[in-house]
């Protein structure tokens, strides 16, 4: 299958945004398997109404508590099984949107890297582009580098960072893909320019 993971170093900076970019661009399809603070909206809606007509397949596990997916599922009762979390069945690109940052917790024993693993895609990662995300990212990039997992490269959210961007790529040994600015959720991404990539 044609796709990319898309992790973040952090909540918050802009994952669904750069899914939605992503979705609209190559006409993929959208699948976020795990998904917690359903309470305040999912993030498939935002690709729902980001990216117009996209393919969303339903996520495997919804909680409604905005926490980490492991104490959202313990809200409820419930344990997420990553054997029972398979990639849907398509004939298009899939872009696949994780939960948090790459170590965050899912459960007692796995985290978040493990489901990168279980899945066997592409992994891009989405960073801020200001202060504190060299250090952020080249977290990042170690951790998915020590499970071996295959990195597509980073999109950096935010004003420009020309150093920023320079020590990302020469310390992380990884290509920036894109920067873009900062968007709000009701932002048009038809003004972004498309990827010069391809999953």
């Amino acid at each position: 299958m044609n796709g990319v993971f898309v992790t973040g170093t952090d909540t918050g900076v802009g994952k669904t945004l750069v899914s939605a970019w992503l979705v609209g661009c190559w006409r993929a399809d959208y699948w976020k398997p795990v998904q917690s603070g359903s309470i305040e909206g999912t993030d498939s809606d935002t690709i729902t109404r980001l990216a117009p007509g996209a393919v969303i397949h339903p996520p495997a596990y919804v909680f409604k508590a905005p926490l980490s997916p492991d104490q959202a599922a313990r809200c409820e009762n419930a344990i997420i099984d990553l054997d029972r979390i398979r990639l849907p069945a398509t004939q298009n690109s899939l872009v696949v949107e994780g939960a948090g940052g790459a170590l965050v917790p899912l459960r007692d024993d796995a985290l978040m890297i493990d489901l990168m693993v279980h899945l066997g895609l592409p992994v891009l990662v989405v960073a801020r582009s200001g202060l504190g995300t060299i250090n952020h990212t080249l977290l990042t990039l170690e951790a998915l580098r020590n499970r071996e997992l295959v990195i597509q490269g980073v999109v950096m959210n935010g004003p420009p960072g020309p150093e920023n961007r320079a020590a990302i790529e020469r310390f992380g040994r990884v290509r920036v893909l894109a920067e873009l600015p900062s968007l709000p959720d009701a932002a048009d991404l038809s003004s972004l320019p498309q990827p010069g990539w391809q999953p």
